[in-house]
């Protein structure tokens, strides 16, 4: 391992200088002393269009996308970076039709929109849900998978990686979101740009090591040594098939994991809550144009690293910790860059981490301060609410330091472990979420049914195989042999698809029993006016769709 050099050092202060400097200016600049908690959890009215979208990047390119995607990238190839193609388009339609029920409806909160649309006891549930799967999975597993990045990079101490990427992460975050939306800029202009001259640098030691020169001679010799790492449709027989089954990624699950994601999630929905909607949608759409990129930055590295690794470029010590772990592709990639160059990148490693974990400790602190502490304590000052947001914040990243070395996220690679066991509860909550925006007629039983009997049908259908032998499933695509256990298993995207069918027929039929016995329900303020976009913005969207389905006939 090669220890950060001088210039590195330099380099990795100056943006952590900037961010600083920046950050307390934005918080004296913008600090309001009569401050209302809205304000301090979602900046209402701050954040103009460019800072929600570069926060909204910000916050969801963080370890898991750099390290584990990387990863993916090594393993399986640009397949993966369906997750990121598709949550361009997919951030259009939360930007049509998702923000406007929201703003229309004055949700600031997903637990407040299930009180609102469903009862007190389904939004408390949820409350209570999301705080344990943001906790146990999403912080946790940003902090572990970032500290063992600034540890392969560094040598620092894994442990004190993850406290002092910690401490960095809670002073950004008890700034409140003005201070996180703003800051995020910076952050991602550190991302892109560090995340760009890794790629450049790694695409040409491709080409240099083949005795060519420059990027485009370097993809050239990555696609011929390394063809099959260059589709986005899997066939059956890749071993990734079980993690992106085919074409149901572009029919099935995916949809579920992005729309669920970008917009049911407290954690992304936060960034465009305070604003107004001709800015949210702004914000949002420029955010789908900076995802389209995201590939570029996060899984070529990884696709350069697999050539380098089958033509023996890396040391020993590094070729054997690839074939252990392909999560540790990045870091190791990092490791051959010159002076100055690995500092940027090692920066922008870690914006990327500092900006998720700050997001994700302010969401945490907004459900816990909004839709719990404030329901079981209603006369509580809003000051003091402020106060409560603050020591949870400190609490939930505590919690995540000690839980985050026990996970085991490195067995399945961290990307996988994130997508699929946030999966077991993403559909039912999308069908929550989904009927109950545009079927009036859905009621408080049927979202329990989708939010607890989803959990429990994911758990059916992960472990099924252990007592049903799944093979005659082979011949249509919907089972696959696993490799690790030998069963025919489900892929998980799949397993996603077949559980949000179930939670949305389950709740139709408890729904319409409910409404012929007259129970009544809480409809939200929907109308088609709504939907109406901006002409730029229908031209922006248009753009991006024609991107999406050229990328996908060049590389299917």
């Amino acid at each position: 391992m090669k220890a950060l050099t001088t210039g590195d050092y330099a380099v990795f202060f100056v943006y952590f200088f900037i961010v600083a400097v920046y950050g307390l200016w934005v918080y004296r600049r913008k600090r309001n002393a009569d401050a209302t908690s809205k304000d301090y959890f979602l900046a209402e009215g701050s954040l103009t269009w460019w800072a929600i979208g570069a926060s909204l990047i910000a916050s969801n390119i963080s370890a898991e996308q750099f390290v584990a995607m990387s990863g993916n990238g090594f393993t399986m190839g640009l397949a993966v970076s369906a997750y990121e193609w598709m949550a361009a388009i997919t951030l259009v339609i939360v930007a049509v039709f998702f923000i406007p029920v929201y703003l229309r409806n004055k949700i600031f909160t997903m637990p407040q929109f299930l009180h609102q649309r469903y009862n007190s006891t389904v939004a408390m549930i949820m409350a209570v849900f999301w705080l344990l799967l943001y906790v146990i999975v999403n912080l946790t597993s940003i902090l572990y998978l970032g500290a063992v990045a600034v540890n392969g990079i560094s040598g620092i101490n894994l442990y004190v990686c993850l406290v002092a990427l910690a401490f960095v992460a809670v002073i950004i975050t008890l700034g409140g979101m003005k201070v996180i939306g703003f800051t995020d800029v910076i952050q991602v202009f550190f991302l892109i740009l560090g995340g760009l001259v890794t790629t450049y640098m790694a695409v040409t030691k491709v080409a240099e090591h083949n005795g060519a020169h420059g990027v485009f001679e370097g993809l050239s010799i990555m696609s011929q040594k390394a063809n099959d790492h260059f589709h986005m449709i899997l066939k059956k027989d890749n071993p990734s098939f079980i993690n992106l089954p085919g074409l149901t990624v572009l029919l099935g699950g995916m949809w579920i994991v992005n729309l669920n994601y970008w917009g049911c999630n407290q954690y992304i929905t936060q960034r465009a809550l305070g604003a107004n909607l001709k800015t949210a949608r702004g914000g949002i759409l420029f955010a789908a144009f900076l995802k389209l990129m995201m590939p570029l930055i996060v899984v070529l590295p990884g696709i350069a690293a697999y050539v380098l690794y089958k033509d023996n470029v890396f040391p020993a010590h590094d070729q054997s910790s690839l074939k252990e772990n392909a999560d540790n592709a990045y870091p190791i990639l990092l490791n051959l860059l010159p002076s100055g160059f690995k500092g940027l990148s090692f920066a922008a490693l870690t914006a990327a981490v500092v900006a998720s974990l700050a997001g994700k400790a302010n969401s945490i602190a907004t459900i816990f301060t909004l839709d719990i502490f404030k329901k079981l304590s209603p006369d509580t000052p809003d000051h003091k609410l402020v106060n409560v947001g603050k020591i949870t914040v400190v609490v939930a990243m505590f919690l995540g330091v000690v839980i985050s070395p026990f996970l085991g996220i490195d067995k399945k690679g961290g990307f996988t472990f994130i997508q699929e066991y946030t999966g077991f509860v993403s559909p039912g909550i999308f069908a929550m979420f989904i009927l109950g925006f545009f079927w009036k007629k859905a009621t408080s039983n049927a979202a329990l049914f989708a939010t607890i009997g989803g959990f429990i049908l994911s758990v059916i259908f992960k472990f099924l195989p252990n007592y049903v032998d799944l093979s005659f499933l082979y011949p249509s695509g919907f089972a696959v042999k696993s490799a690790d256990s030998g069963l025919y298993e489900i892929p998980f995207l799949d397993r996603m698809g077949f559980v949000f069918i179930i939670c949305i027929i389950g709740m139709w039929i408890i729904s319409t029993i409910e409404s012929n016995r007259g129970v009544k329900t809480n409809g939200l303020d929907v109308d088609t006016s709504m939907f109406k976009t901006s002409n730029s913005f229908a031209i922006g969207a248009l753009l991006i769709c024609g991107i999406l389905v050229a990328l996908y006939t060049l590389l299917w």
